[in-house]
C-alpha cells in the first residue's frame, strides 16, 4: 500500500462550498491537534509544530477569507506553505513572539533580534539540533537589529537522532543571551512529533 504523500496538492484543497460543509468539524480537529502541538518556551515564545492538517487548514482558511478560487491562486498558497509540511526526519514549526502591548513590542523585538537562529532541540543522547529558518520567509522576516513576531523554522534529524528522539525526554532550548529559556516536550506533544519524524 502506498503512503499518502506529505506535501499538499491542488486535489487536497476543497472548493469553497465543499469546505463550508466540512469546516466546523475540520476546524475543531485542528484546534485539538494544535493543542497537542503547541509548546511554550518562557513567557514570550510559543511554537506550534505544523503538519499536513494544520497547513491544509491554513490554506483553506486563506482561500475562504480572500475568496481564492482559481487553481493558480491556490497553487500560490501551496507553494508558500508546503515547505512547512514536514517530511520524514523533519520537524516544522511556526514560532510566535507573543507581545501584548506597544511597550512590550518596543522593548522586546530589538532585544530578541536573532532569536530565530538561536533555537535548538536537545535530544536524550545529548545532540543539540539547531533550527533552520525557512528560506522562503528568511529574507522578509530577518533583520539585524530587530526581529519579527513570527518565524518559520524546521529541524533536520538524522536517523540516529530520530531514534534518540524516541528514547526519552526532548527539550526546546533558546540560547539567545537576552532570552535563555528551555521547555521539555509534554508526552502528547512528543508522541505527535514522533509521528512527524517517522511517518
Amino acid at each position: 500500500m502506498n503512503a499518502i504523500p506529505r506535501k499538499l496538492t491542488l486535489d487536497d484543497i476543497a472548493d469553497v462550498r465543499a469546505y463550508e460543509r466540512e469546516r466546523e468539524a475540520f476546524r475543531q480537529h485542528v484546534i485539538d491537534l494544535k493543542r497537542r502541538r503547541r509548546v511554550h518556551v518562557g513567557t514570550l515564545v510559543t511554537f506550534v509544530f505544523e503538519n499536513r492538517d494544520t497547513i491544509r487548514f491554513q490554506i483553506q482558511e486563506m482561500a475562504r477569507v480572500e475568496k481564492l478560487t482559481t487553481d493558480a491562486e491556490i497553487q500560490d498558497e501551496l507553494d508558500i506553505y508546503n515547505p512547512m509540511v514536514p517530511e520524514r526526519g523533519q520537524l516544522c514549526a511556526t514560532m510566535f513572539i507573543e507581545l501584548t502591548s506597544d511597550a512590550q513590542v518596543k522593548e522586546w523585538l530589538p532585544k530578541l533580534a536573532g532569536i530565530e537562529r538561536s533555537v535548538l532541540l536537545v535530544l536524550p543522547n545529548g545532540d543539540r539540533v539547531r533550527a533552520i529558518v525557512d528560506e522562503q520567509h528568511d529574507q522578509g522576516l530577518t533583520r539585524d537589529t530587530v526581529t519579527a513576531a513570527v518565524h518559520y523554522l524546521r529541524w533536520e534529524l538524522s536517523p540516529d537522532q530520530v531514534a534518540s528522539f524516541g528514547d526519552g525526554s526532548v527539550a526546546i532550548e533558546i540560547e539567545l543571551p537576552a532570552y535563555r529559556e528551555q521547555s521539555v516536550l509534554g508526552q502528547s506533544t512528543h508522541a505527535e512529533l514522533m509521528l512527524d519524524l517517522t511517518g
